[in-house]
């Protein structure tokens, strides 16, 4: 009787995460198969360590979790010598994200580009940029709880968004200068 109320507690508070858990993940890891390993070996260490969930939240506490297992994957897949690689093709925006029905083909096209560009900007941020701009941009999460999550200061949460900031806006103007010359 008691698994279930976990369960039910759990599944409540955390597996709604899900979606920005695998965002995450698929950030970190520039790679499909070892996002859904890592976000599976989460929801384990999740489940099992639940009752003593700590944190500003519990996204923000699923998250840091999330994140160790990337992380793990990450320091297993170099000590294998794996290469760290990213499919540009596999990691694009799909269609299901625009408004291309309600657009003009022109509008649509050049949306979609400008939605490649942003997300290779992304992308290509060295990892402690890269997972500040992804929890606070795209999952909204606050800088309280992008602390707990990546486990550094409040202060150095901003500063990292300031300067991931910075070299996005860089190198989306250069991208955007070459595309113009």
């Amino acid at each position: 009787m008691r698994d279930e109320s976990k369960l039910a507690r759990f599944e409540t508070a955390v597996l709604r995460h899900l979606d920005g858990a695998y965002n995450l993940a698929r950030w970190l890891t520039h790679n499909d198969a070892i996002a859904e390993d890592a976000v599976q070996d989460a929801c384990v260490r999740a489940f099992r360590f639940f009752d003593a969930m700590q944190g500003p939240s519990p996204k923000a506490w699923f998250m840091a979790i999330v994140r160790n297992a990337c992380m793990d994957c990450l320091r297993e897949q170099k000590r294998n010598g794996s290469p760290d690689e990213f499919d540009e093709t596999q990691h694009t925006l799909d269609d299901a994200y625009t408004t291309a029905a309600l657009d003009s083909p022109e509008r649509s096209a050049l949306r979609n580009a400008q939605a490649r560009d942003v997300h290779a900007a992304i992308a290509g941020l060295p990892v402690e940029y890269r997972e500040v701009i992804v929890l606070r941009e795209l999952e909204e999460m606050s800088y309280k709880e992008i602390s707990a999550i990546v486990k550094i200061p409040i202060g150095t949460v901003m500063s990292r968004l300031a300067r991931g900031r910075d070299l996005l806006r860089d190198r989306l103007a250069a991208h955007t200068q070459q595309a113009t010359s």
